[in-house]
Formats: C-alpha cells, sequence, structure tokens
C-alpha cells in the first residue's frame, strides 16, 4: 500500500476529524509566573522529609505536566531510529493507546477490528468498552502460532467494516515472533483500507539475530501503527508508559484526542532517564541476562518429566510451555491448573495459567525471572509433576 492508495481521512472517525483539541493552559506558556491554570501555587501537601517528597524533588508536581512531551518524545525516537517527535503518541501505558486506536477509528455499533488468537485480551476487552465488533483469524496452530493469511484475507473480505487489524509480535501468550514477511503481506493486502497495529511490547527480547522492530516501516506505510511500552524491557510496569510510533498525520489525530495531561511528570521523568546512555547500557545488560535465563528454562524443561512442547518460537520474556496428563501424556488443562494453584496458593510461586486460550491446551505461561526465582521454577515444577 502506498500513500497514493490509502487516505487516513476517509477512516477516522466523522466527529474526530470535526474535533477542536481542548488547549490547556500549558499550550500557550510554560513559564513565568503562571496564574493561568488554577494550579496550587503554594506546592504540594508532602511531608518534606517523605520518600514520595524527595522522589519528587525539582518536578515543580504542584504544575500540570508538559501535554507535548517533547524531550521524552526525540528521546525515544533517537533510541528506535525514528525521524521525530511527530511521529508519537504517548498513552498512559499501552492500554491507553489501544483504547485511543478505537476511539479515533471505529464507530460504535458500526465498524469492526480483526484479532488473530491467541492474543492479547485487552483488543477484545477494549473493542466491547467502544461497542465495536470482533472478527478472528486464529494463528497457526502447529506450535510456531504464525499468521494465518487465508483466514485473514477471508475475513477482510467478508466483512468490510474491519477497520483496524491487531498483530501482536512477539505474541502475548504464545512468545512468537510474526515473520517480517506476513506483516508486509498484511500491510499490502489489496481488499483492506484499514488500520494495521502491530503490537511490540515484547520486541526487545528477540534474539539479534532474528527480525526485530516494525517501527522504521512508518516512513514507508501509511496505515502502521506501531504500538511498544517501557513496562517490559525496560523494567518500568509501575510508571505506565505506552507508546504509538506512527505516521504525522496518524499521530496528530491521536494527540487531539487524548486528555491534555494525560502523561505525569514522574512518569515523564523516570522514561527520560531509562533512555540516557547509563540506562540504555542497564537496559541491554538486562535483556542479555533474561535470554540467557530464557535459554537456560527451556533446556531445563526438557528433561522434566510431565511437561511437553515449550510452544512459541521464544522471543518474549516468558515460556509457554506444556503440562502433560499422567495417564495419556497429551496436554491436560485438568493438571496444569491443579499444578498453577497449588504452586501459587501453598508455595508462593504464581505463575500464569493460559490453557483456555485456543492453541494453548495444558500451558503455564511462565515469565523468566531472576537466575534464583527461575531456580525455583524448576524445582517447584519437579516436585509439582513427581507427585
Amino acid at each position: 500500500m502506498t500513500s497514493s492508495t490509502f487516505s487516513v481521512k476517509s477512516i477516522v472517525r466523522p466527529n474526530i476529524l470535526a474535533l477542536k483539541p481542548y488547549r490547556c493552559a500549558r499550550d500557550d506558556y510554560s513559564s513565568g509566573v503562571l496564574l493561568d491554570a488554577n494550579e496550587n501555587a503554594y506546592g504540594p501537601a508532602l511531608n518534606p522529609s517523605s520518600e514520595a517528597a524527595a522522589s519528587s524533588s525539582g518536578l515543580d508536581i504542584n504544575r500540570y505536566p508538559d501535554p507535548h512531551q517533547h524531550d521524552l518524545k526525540n528521546l525515544i525516537a533517537k533510541f528506535r531510529d525514528v525521524p521525530g517527535p511527530e511521529h508519537f503518541f504517548l498513552g498512559v501505558g499501552s492500554d491507553e493507546v489501544i483504547d485511543m486506536i478505537f476511539r479515533v477509528f471505529c464507530v460504535p455499533g458500526k465498524d469492526a477490528v480483526l484479532i488473530t488468537p491467541p492474543t492479547y485480551g485487552m483488543y477484545s476487552v477494549c473493542a466491547q468498552i467502544n461497542d465495536v465488533e470482533v472478527h478472528k483469524a486464529t494463528l497457526t496452530l502447529d506450535g510456531q502460532f504464525q499468521l494465518n493469511m487465508e483466514e485473514i484475507e477471508k475475513q477482510i473480505n467478508e466483512h468490510p467494516n474491519i477497520k483496524v487489524i491487531f498483530l501482536c509480535s512477539p505474541g502475548n501468550p504464545t512468545g512468537s515472533a510474526l515473520t517480517h514477511e506476513s506483516i508486509r503481506r498484511v500491510l499490502t493486502l489489496p481488499n483492506y483500507k484499514g488500520i494495521v497495529a502491530v503490537d511490540e511490547a515484547y520486541v526487545d527480547f528477540i534474539d539479534a539475530s532474528k527480525e526485530g522492530t516494525t517501527a522504521t516501516w512508518v516512513k514507508e506505510y501509511p496505515n502502521l501503527i506501531v504500538m511498544q511500552t517501557m513496562s517490559k524491557s525496560f523494567g518500568l510496569a509501575g510508571v505506565r508508559l505506552g507508546v504509538a510510533i506512527t505516521t504525522p498525520e496518524i499521530a496528530s489525530y491521536m494527540n487531539a484526542t487524548k486528555a491534555p495531561y494525560n502523561i505525569a511528570s514522574t512518569t515523564s521523568r523516570v522514561a527520560q532517564e531509562a533512555l540516557q546512555p547509563k540506562g540504555l547500557d542497564i537496559l541491554h545488560k538486562h535483556i542479555s541476562v533474561m535470554v540467557e535465563e530464557r535459554n537456560r528454562l527451556l533446556e531445563a524443561f526438557k528433561s522434566i518429566p510431565g511437561l511437553g512442547r515449550v510452544l512459541g518460537t521464544n522471543d518474549a520474556n516468558f515460556v509457554l510451555v506444556e503440562v502433560l496428563d499422567k495417564e495419556s501424556g497429551k496436554p491436560s488443562n485438568d493438571r496444569a491448573h491443579k499444578v498453577y494453584a497449588d504452586m501459587a496458593s501453598r508455595q508462593g510461586l504464581v505463575v500464569r495459567f493460559r490453557g483456555t486460550e485456543i492453541g494453548c491446551e495444558g500451558c503455564l505461561r511462565i515469565t523468566v525471572g531472576t537466575p534464583e526465582e527461575n531456580d525455583v521454577v524448576i524445582q517447584r515444577l519437579t516436585e509439582q509433576l513427581a507427585a
């Protein structure tokens, strides 16, 4: 698809096209004696010696934060090799990014989206909240969880009201990175004139020898939104920062629709610190260790009786593994759930039961922890499955 064959305006909700964004006080002036936003000029109601006061030192948290976050966007642009801040929308976690895509492009009660299960559950939750129909094109159920292009094309042809296709790569709960070739095929489907949203929450855990982010493709594809987060590889889940990388036109609609001050000053400061050279050094060290530990878990699971296949292509910071029935040797939801529940309630080890997801019969999703935590995982699973 090229810019000559795709018009963003043709798929943006009419009310969003007509929207006059709320102009907040900081849109006009951000320095001087600021008496324009009804802020509390006396400062925050915090004990000056408290930890909360220390952590917010120098942030003027009695003032509203920067509504545009250009400095933060510039740092992310440099890190992801994207031209500049005009390509970005920042949200309160990826969940706000997902919801914003619905609000900008999907007319409630009329439009639809396409998802590829097993996949991240918030796409369907946001669809229901926004009264948007969901169609499904199941991933290949051969243990690799790749796109079924024939089924995707079928859904597109049968449901012309599909406005957004959500692709999760690496997938959750699959851990599988989708091939770049297949993503390009979706982006260029001849009968599709909607948005393709590629959710790359786990992209930094893909092995360096494989295909990585599609973020730089936004210069090539006018219908692409790449979603990322600082919750996973950066270890900043508590600050809640999600990122949409897209064309300046799409970004402009998303930024016009958002709440004026959605990114907190504390979130911005922590994220900017993480994107400095020292922070990026730590990021790469942590990723390296997590990949090594992921590989150690994969190897250990091969020798634990009662475990079956490790599914997916193992490109995230977790492992999806089958628990087998003692008698039949087949994946068992009953046994997997019992192992999950007993480890959590009796042994203090909490993993995730994913057996209700299509293609994930008998599966536990286990996050890669520290070496010590992973030792506990191996020990507990061995004990549970020997019982």
